[in-house]
């Protein structure tokens, strides 16, 4: 009889849930992530006179771009075009300039999207978030309605998955990969285990908590080795980090407080990189994008980067993420607090990093603080076709280009590990610049056929660890956004699966949409891309 009564309970709730989603309002395109390419998605649709959707999972839009990344790796200016370029003309004009302005306040970034989605009468909903554990309908291979944690329900008849970390398409069912791909596998160069020559912290860094002491333990996050040889796979994600907003002007200036849970063990590798000669302007960068304030990255071996603190970020839930986002913000409050306040950073330094705190004027929502953590990496999908390093190097062509990148191959570090003399040194970080821009494939926004036919992933795209690190700046997921946007109305116009659309008719409605397909300076392609 128990089992007869939670078989009728099943019955009912089952009813209930498929009976929530018949309710559920019908769109064309449902828009998943209100970062830039999933709000120039949602635009886009929008303009081409779809029903359109756009979810965002938290409480602000926008993104990295309007999370900090003030300072725009642009790579090739002349390669960005179409809404992506209007973004950047709009950013001009909040500044008094007719000309586009790739250097911007976080909140002027905000202020321009908010008023491109007011602009086109966007659909947008705050704090829709999947629900990871049953989220997503389909029959056979088609997305029919997804399901957010609030029991809202939306159904579409194309969907894209716009967020940096690629939940709907991994529960959608969709092939991907997370970490670095051998070199042996897509015959490439510069994937997998980076070779052992290679390390951004001054040498003879002693690795154990006790100097001198192996019985006292590693330091943080620092590895017994690389875990395998140079171009070996492994599951490993290059680091995160908050692009941090931060000012001079005493006027607008809050300090950072030691922060909770500081623990002082965290910044040893810090000191002793300071002791061996780590110059003082590399513990972080402190680029000025306007009205004195700051787009603070990355700058050394050890700096803004919690290197191995991320390795478990693409595959976590919700509450998982979340620890892992608190213990970056700490790690780098409690940088900046280190810098400026403990005796063992040396006085040049602390004078160097001194004046610097949160804007009074930014992030008001959340302390000052960006909520937006650097997803540099997460999921990628495997599709029928993965751009590789070689279609970045020009040795292999493209004959269905949706847009262009041109930002150097750009790794951060993957971890901290002891080389073979048994000293610390950073792993995985590298920086390729290119000599000419590329083509992107529509291809590499497609899933396989037989897992997805209506989905389109302009983020977490189908690209190797090496190729994805050019192709993940901002301005190329914008560009993205807007031609998976038109991609996707053009499917519903003719009833297709959005494997099945002709390039020719994709690539009428780019044009039209002011994309830039081609090198602008229409000089001839060249086998090696590589300055160096």
């Amino acid at each position: 009889m128990y089992k007869s009564l939670l078989f009728i309970l099943g019955v009912v709730f089952s009813g209930l849930w498929w009976s929530c989603e018949r309710a559920a309002e019908q769109y064309d395109i449902v828009v998943y992530g209100g970062t830039p390419a999933g709000i120039m998605a949602a635009i886009q649709g929008q303009k081409m006179g779809k029903k359109v959707i756009l979810l965002e999972p938290e409480s602000r839009i926008g993104g990295l771009t309007a999370g900090g990344l003030g300072d725009t790796d642009h790579g090739k200016i002349s390669t960005i075009g179409g809404l992506a370029a209007d973004f950047y003309r709009r950013i001009g004009v909040k500044y008094g300039q007719p000309e586009a302005v790739w250097q911007f306040e976080p909140k002027v970034a905000l202020a321009v999207f908010q008023e491109l989605i007011a602009e086109n009468k966007v659909d947008l909903k705050y704090h829709e978030r999947l629900d990871l554990d049953n989220g997503v309908a389909k029959e056979g291979s088609r997305i029919v309605s997804i399901r957010m944690e609030s029991g809202n329900v939306y159904k579409g008849k194309v969907f894209i998955d716009a967020t940096y970390e690629g939940d709907l398409m991994a529960k959608a069912g969709v092939s991907y990969f997370v970490g670095r791909e051998g070199n042996a596998r897509y015959g490439e160069k510069n994937n997998g285990i980076r070779p052992e020559g290679e390390n951004e912290l001054p040498g003879g860094i002693d690795p154990y908590r006790v100097a001198g002491d192996p019985a006292s333990g590693l330091l943080p996050r620092v590895n017994a080795d690389a875990g395998g040889n140079a171009g070996d796979e492994d599951t490993k994600v290059q680091a995160y980090c908050y692009r941090m907003c931060l000012t001079d002007s005493v006027e607008n200036r809050i300090f950072i407080e030691k922060p909770e849970g500081y623990d002082e063990m965290e910044y040893e590798l810090l000191f002793r990189a300071l002791e061996k000669g780590m110059p003082k302007d590399r513990c972080f960068k402190l680029h000025l994008v306007g009205n004195r304030k700051t787009d603070s990255n990355n700058h050394y071996g050890v700096s803004t980067d919690y290197n191995g603190g991320n390795h478990n970020y693409p595959e976590a839930g919700y509450a998982e993420r979340e620890k892992i986002r608190k213990q970056h913000e700490t790690y780098q409050k409690g940088l900046v607090w280190t810098l400026q306040n403990h005796p063992r950073v040396p006085q040049e330094v602390r004078a160097y990093y001194a004046a610097w705190g949160l804007p009074k004027d930014e992030f008001v929502e959340n302390g000052h603080w960006t909520p937006q953590l650097y997803i540099r990496e997460s999921r990628r999908m495997t599709g029928d076709y993965v751009v590789t390093e070689n279609v970045v190097r020009l040795r292999e062509p493209v004959s269905d280009p949706v847009g262009l990148g041109s930002y150097a191959i750009d790794s951060h570090h993957t971890q901290y590990c002891l080389d073979k003399e048994g000293y610390v040194r950073s792993e995985g970080g590298f920086y390729l610049p290119l000599k000419q821009p590329y083509q992107i494939s529509y291809k590499v926004m497609l899933p396989k056929k037989q897992e997805c036919a209506n989905l389109l992933v302009p983020v977490c795209v189908s690209a190797t660890h090496a190729a994805y690190g050019s192709i993940r700046m901002e301005p190329v997921f914008m560009i993205l956004g807007q031609s998976a946007a038109s991609a996707a109305a053009l499917c519903i116009e003719k009833g297709i699966d959005v494997q099945d659309l002709d390039y020719a008719d994709l690539h009428k409605e780019l044009v039209k949409g002011e994309q830039i397909l081609e090198n602008p300076d229409n000089e001839a392609y060249k086998v090696n891309a590589f300055e160096k």
